[in-house]
């Protein structure tokens, strides 16, 4: 399978497909699970913050092997990624609409006044 760009849905299919294979070795598929597949998306993001500490981005950007590595650990990022999206039945379109309007509310947003008053204030 060779693809230049995937879409949510086709990725969505694939996790559904990864899962049709191994369901006689893997439980059911529980929204609960989310909250773990949150957790296992976390230490893959870990495993790409090992890369970039020991390695560093130019080797990510110029050294084959290096980007190699980065990458598989980045798709296992997005793997748990969506399966998060499967567990919880959301949709594409659920998802895409929401990131829309994310983006426009952060098009118009004073991300360093924000953040004075998230982290300026006496809270903690």
């Amino acid at each position: 399978m060779s693809k230049k760009d995937l879409s949510i849905s086709e990725m969505k299919k694939m996790q559904e497909e990864l899962y049709e294979a191994n369901k006689d070795k893997w439980k059911k598929i529980e929204p609960e699970d989310a909250k773990n597949h949150i957790l296992y998306m976390m230490e893959e993001v870990g495993e790409c913050i090992s890369i970039i500490k020991k390695k560093g981005i130019t080797a990510i950007m110029e050294d084959k092997e290096v980007r190699s590595r980065f990458l598989e650990e980045i798709t296992d990022v997005q793997n748990y990624y969506i399966e998060i999206l499967n567990r919880l039945n959301i949709t594409p379109e659920e998802y895409s609409n929401a990131y829309i309007e994310k983006h426009n509310y952060n098009m118009n947003r004073n991300f360093q006044k924000d953040n004075e008053q998230k982290y300026n204030k006496k809270t903690f």
